[in-house]
């Protein structure tokens, strides 16, 4: 697995043994959006302290490298077990580059 770079707003995030590529790339944000409604609407409940397991997962999902050697069940039970205070950093990377695109 390639690592993050921070120049196209990638993040890391270590699950189940393996650091996961995460790439907030068009194409992955328009499939989260699908699934999880408008992503502006998901950044505020993030600010809020509203975001749910299911929506940090399924954005995480849309987002992370394709050659991840999990399925969805077992993407969410890895984002899971590794906790909240492991996924705050790239979720933070993911939100801004939401917010603010690259610069």
């Amino acid at each position: 697995m390639s690592r993050a770079n921070a120049l196209r707003g990638e993040a890391s995030l270590a699950l189940a043994g393996q650091t996961v590529r995460l790439r907030p790339d068009f194409t992955a944000l328009v499939a989260a959006e699908e699934e999880i409604g408008p992503l502006f609407a998901l950044v505020e409940r993030a600010g809020d302290g509203r975001l749910a397991l299911a929506e940090l997962v399924a954005l995480f999902w849309h987002c992370r490298d394709p050659t991840v050697a999990m399925d969805r069940e077992a993407f969410a039970e890895a984002v899971a077990a590794a906790g909240l205070v492991a996924c705050a950093p790239p979720l933070r990377i993911l939100l801004g580059q939401i917010l603010q695109g690259r610069t």
